[in-house]
């Protein structure tokens, strides 16, 4: 199961890899949104081997608990045997006996270590899911500010018609123009509060002069 696991995992990355490799006609968002679609398919299909796993578990768990019934079935009836001098019988129930408590251990480790291979996973899909939690989070940040970069661009070029086009043929590109007209946005409007704020103590000062 950790081959199995690693092999998922290798396989995620190197999905990603390709995928960052087509960096041409593609945007922060778009990939984005491509990239958390694969990620939910590879979640749901980790769900399922989860839920397998948890089968072969109770399968275990079930054999298990018939092997050790016929341990128990077994010796009861070696003791029978002796009680009643049957010397074949008492070799062949002697036997099964053997062989049902050799079982029963091969089905306890195989069973402890199931369980710890199970929990695992598991942890692993809880962090498979906050993950895409967290690139969900993300994606609403980015298409804010891609709204946002849109406006000023299409504003932009009205205002601006001298100012060359901007293209962004890379994940990178319009990423980082996006984080920078971000920058630029939250200050104007840190400089827009602040003008906001001397326009009210002039308006708050003028009654006072007018009183004095």
């Amino acid at each position: 199961m950790t081959t199995l696991w690693k092999r998922f995992k290798y396989s995620v990355e190197a999905d990603l890899h390709k995928m960052f490799d087509k960096k041409e006609e593609k945007n922060p968002i778009s990939m984005l949104n491509q990239y958390i679609r694969e990620a939910e398919k590879q979640t749901e299909q980790t769900g399922k081997w989860l839920e397998r796993q948890g089968k072969l578990k109770l399968e275990l768990e079930k054999e298990l608990a018939e092997t050790t019934q016929m341990v128990e079935k077994r010796q009861r009836q070696v003791e029978l045997a002796v009680a009643n001098n049957e010397k074949d019988l008492i070799e062949f129930a002697q036997a099964e006996v053997h062989a049902y408590s050799e079982r029963t251990t091969v089905l306890q480790n195989s069973i402890q270590q199931t369980t710890e291979e199970l929990f695992g996973l598991e942890r692993k899909y809880e962090e498979m899911k906050h993950k895409i939690k967290d690139m969900k989070v993300r994606q609403l940040q980015l298409m804010g500010k891609e709204n946002v970069v849109r406006a000023h661009h299409q504003m932009d070029r009205m205002l601006q018609p001298e100012q060359k086009e901007k293209n962004f043929g890379t994940f990178e590109d319009m990423e980082n123009y996006i984080e920078r007209l971000g920058q630029k946005i939250e200050q104007e409007h840190e400089i827009t509060s602040m003008e906001q704020r001397l326009e009210m103590l002039e308006k708050n000062e003028q009654p006072k002069k007018e009183i004095v």
